[in-house]
Formats: C-alpha cells, sequence, structure tokens
C-alpha cells in the first residue's frame, strides 16, 4: 500500500472515513456493528503478508495481470496530436476491472466466516465478476440488479445464472443501479449473520470507499511501470482519463498518481441526453449537489424537496445518480477535472475503436475515448494519455445495435 505523506491527496479517508466533508457512514443501528468489523478486518489484512500473497497469485493466475498497456497507434495517428495509450483491464477475467475488488472482497469474507455473498450490479460485469469468485469458492451468491438492466445487459444475466448465482430483478423505482443497491443493503440488514455485501464501486459506507479503491489502485500502479517500460525510466502520464458511475476503476487508475501534480487527472460521467435542466443524464458533479445516499454523503442527482432523482444513461453502469465521495472530494479540491460525455458522443468513439483499433469497448469506457478525441488533437505530439478501457462491449451490443438501427436477426 502507498505509504502516507503530509498533506497528501493520498492520505485520505480519516477515521471516520471521511473526504473533507464526503463519505462518512451513515447506515442503521443493525448495520454498524458489521460495518465496524469489515472495518476491523479489513485493517488487519491490508498488513498481512499473506493475504497480499493470496491476492498477488489469483490476479496472476486467475485474473490475468497485468493487463496490457497498449499505445493506440491508429487512433492516435487518426486524431493527430497526443499519444494515446489504453490500459487493457477488458482483458480481465470476466471482461472487466470489476474482478479485481471482488477477489480482495471475496478473501475479506472467507476470513470473516461468512457463507452467502450479496451483490449490487448495474451492467452486470461486477454481478459476473461475484458470481465467478463465488463459483471457485463454493459460496452462495445472490445479485440484486435493476428490471431494466436485466433486459439490455441480458447476456451477463445468463452469465450469472450459468455460474450460478441467483439473479433478483428489482422492479422499484425505474429499475437500475441505485434500486438495486437499495434491495441488496436491505438484504443485508435482514440476513446479518451469515451474510457478506460485496459493494463493486467506490460508493457506501465506510470502509467501503477505501477498500475498493486499494484494490483496484492495482491498475494505476501497473500504468506506472508500464509506461516507464515504453518510454523511459521516470516517465508519468500527462493526463490520464477514465468513464465514472460509482468510480472505481477511475480511482484505480487515478489514486497512484494523486501526489504527481504533472498528471492531469480527468473523470467522464455519463451525459446521457444532454446535461441540462431536463435531468436526462447522470453528470452529479455537474448536475447534482450534496446529499446522503447508500451509506454515505457525496454529490447526487436530486429535486428541489432532496428526493433523489433517477438519472438517464445508454451505459447500465454508469448509471447511478451519485459518484463515490473520493470523486466529490477531489473535484471540490480541484486536484481532478469532471467532464460529461453524451449517448451520442459515446457511441461515436464506440465505433471509432471498433473501426481503427479492433477493440470493442463496453459503453462505459466509450464515454472516457469519448473525451479523448477532443482533448487529443489539442495536445502536442510528446503528450501521452492513459485512459483506461475498463471493460469489454460483448455486453452492450444488443444496445448499439438497437441505437444504430440494426437488425440483430440477420
Amino acid at each position: 500500500m502507498p505509504d502516507d505523506r503530509v498533506n497528501s491527496f493520498m492520505t485520505g479517508p480519516d477515521e471516520q472515513g471521511r473526504f473533507g466533508i464526503f463519505g462518512g457512514r451513515f447506515v442503521s443501528e443493525t448495520l454498524m456493528p458489521l460495518i465496524l468489523e469489515l472495518e476491523r478486518q479489513y485493517e488487519i489484512a491490508k498488513t498481512d503478508d499473506t493475504f497480499w500473497a493470496e491476492m498477488d497469485d489469483l490476479w496472476t493466475h486467475y485474473v490475468g495481470r497485468p493487463s496490457p498497456l497498449y499505445h493506440a497507434s491508429r487512433l492516435t495517428e487518426h486524431l493527430g496530436g497526443a499519444k494515446i495509450y489504453m490500459k487493457r483491464d477488458e482483458l480481465n477475467h470476466t471482461g472487466a476491472h470489476k474482478i479485481n475488488n471482488v477477489l480482495g472482497q471475496i478473501i475479506l469474507a472467507r476470513r470473516m466466516g461468512k457463507t452467502r455473498i450479496i451483490a449490487e450490479t448495474g451492467a452486470g460485469q461486477h454481478g459476473v465478476a461475484t458470481a465467478t469468485v463465488c463459483a471457485k469458492f463454493g459460496l452462495k451468491c445472490i445479485v440484486y440488479m435493476g428490471a431494466h438492466d436485466v433486459e439490455r445487459q441480458a447476456p451477463n444475466v445468463f452469465r450469472m445464472r450459468l455460474l450460478g448465482a441467483e439473479v433478483v430483478p428489482v422492479t422499484s423505482g425505474r429499475g437500475t443501479l441505485k434500486d438495486a443497491m437499495n434491495d441488496a443493503l436491505r438484504d443485508w440488514v435482514t440476513n446479518v449473520r451469515d451474510t457478506f455485501y460485496c459493494i463493486g464501486t467506490v460508493a457506501g459506507p465506510h470502509p467501503y470507499p477505501a477498500m475498493v479503491r486499494d484494490f483496484q489502485s492495482i491498475i494505476g500502479k501497473e500504468v506506472r511501470w508500464q509506461l516507464a517500460e515504453q518510454e523511459g525510466e521516470g516517465r508519468l502520464p500527462d493526463t490520464v482519463v477514465a468513464a465514472i458511475g460509482g468510480g472505481s476503476n477511475a480511482m484505480g487508475l487515478f489514486f497512484p498518481f494523486l501526489d504527481d501534480p504533472s498528471v492531469k487527472i480527468i473523470g467522464v460521467e455519463a451525459g446521457g441526453k444532454g446535461v441540462d435542466d431536463r435531468m436526462e443524464h447522470c453528470a452529479s458533479l455537474t448536475g447534482g449537489r450534496p446529499g446522503v445516499l447508500h451509506g454515505n454523503r457525496t454529490y447526487l442527482l436530486q429535486d428541489d424537496d432532496g428526493q433523489i432523482l433517477e438519472g438517464f444513461s445508454i451505459s447500465a453502469g454508469l448509471d447511478y445518480p451519485g459518484i463515490g465521495p473520493e470523486h466529490a472530494w477531489l473535484h471540490d479540491t480541484g486536484r481532478a477535472e469532471y467532464v460529461s460525455i453524451t449517448d451520442a458522443e459515446a457511441l461515436e468513439a464506440f465505433q471509432l475503436s471498433c473501426a481503427l483499433e479492433g477493440i470493442i469497448p463496453a459503453l462505459e469506457p466509450s464515454h472516457a475515448l469519448a473525451h479523448v478525441m477532443k482533448i487529443a488533437p489539442t495536445l502536442p505530439k510528446e503528450h501521452i494519455i492513459v485512459m483506461n478501457m475498463c471493460g469489454r462491449g460483448d455486453k452492450d451490443i444488443f444496445t448499439v445495435a438497437k441505437h444504430l438501427g440494426f437488425d440483430m436477426k440477420i
């Protein structure tokens, strides 16, 4: 784990789990003992060499880490300007970054004697990763997924069921990630004795935001030495870019660079149909304000009465009306810049990646790539951009085909 430094962006959160005014623990009395025990067990695991030895072994031999850092030469030539690298986390086992974190949490759950694992999922990648690791260790797995997401992410629903998970469609609200997380928390309160809640993003009550970030920071750590190998010792990226729903893939890339002032950090939110008063987007840092949801204080899309709005995105994994509290803190301190990309721009980036690099991206990293497409032509050729290709696009082909007018029956 990185060393703490005075006045460092890498020292958060504090003992109460707060990043400035964000984060914290807003949970019921029933859950508080579980949260405190989880925090205690994680603090023990962080300094236990055997824990990290097991993680390293599984990351290497089961997940397939390190994932490649790929110079996208045709995309670079096409756009002109900056040199573009892709961190290929879509090549991980299960097709996304999610398994980096799931392994850590489920190893921790086994140490705590938990035999029943619950999870929420939007795009389905966290659900697939959780179902996969539960199958490997012989644990019962229940995945809560919004009914709307069950329909638009059918390939991942089938994968979870093949892996032995029970997939529970959630019909409340708009049937998306927020609603799935609500029902997972209700389950946890009801089944406190044998159940471990495996949260898929850098949100939720402390210690989840920091714990998930720590597990995902393997992404940025690898980028540091991989770029030095390809570009010369000591060379850091000039800009790092990642898509953000809750924000775990982004924090995984950003965290190891927070104390490097020369590295510009850009998070890309889902702009949906456009960031305006209609709120048909999920850009909480652009269109939201601070509030409390799912156990932590952060920026949220909400109405004048504080009621959480549904939000909208073509991407199931970005369709969340909030953001991880550390991102909220980085936004307010100015250490990171946050922008939004519309559905139409993400679809254009999706197609360009396919055509120029032979890489079919998930709709989530397509948002990050769309912003790279905007800024790369404005930057000098010696400028290096690293974007996180955090998921592969097989799960999204039906959604993309529908929006592009293709007949999938052919």
